[in-house]
């Protein structure tokens, strides 16, 4: 099993979507995290500390996991998907989004039962 993380700012919309579309894939364990303190979940140490692959929607996202975790994040595998803040929580084009991005970066299918 493989642990995936998504951040946004406030894990409101993108990441807590990515974590739904990828959350029943049988070979993943998934979170989702804020890096803003107002966040629904604001990333912790134990977060980055356990995902495998983190999946940030902006470069800023990136900034900032790796200025307010620098130790844990220098060998983290950390991937900007360049996803704005124009979507709603689980909108159908964000879902193909997650569907199509992710998968493509993870080498597998979104193609399975749930």
């Amino acid at each position: 099993m493989r642990n995936i993380l998504f951040i946004c700012s406030r894990n409101q919309w993108r990441s807590p979507t990515g974590e739904q579309v990828w959350k029943h894939h049988p070979a993943l364990n998934v979170r989702s995290a804020g890096t803003s303190q107002k966040a629904k979940k604001t990333v912790k140490v134990h977060d980055i500390q356990w995902a495998e692959i983190i999946f940030v929607m902006e470069e800023k996202h990136k900034r900032r996991l790796k200025s307010q975790f620098t130790r844990v994040t220098t060998h983290k595998d950390i991937r900007v998907l360049d996803v704005p803040d124009e979507y709603q929580f689980m909108d159908h084009a964000l879902i193909q989004i997650f569907k199509e991005v992710v998968g493509m970066h993870l080498g597998i299918s979104w193609d399975f039962r749930i």
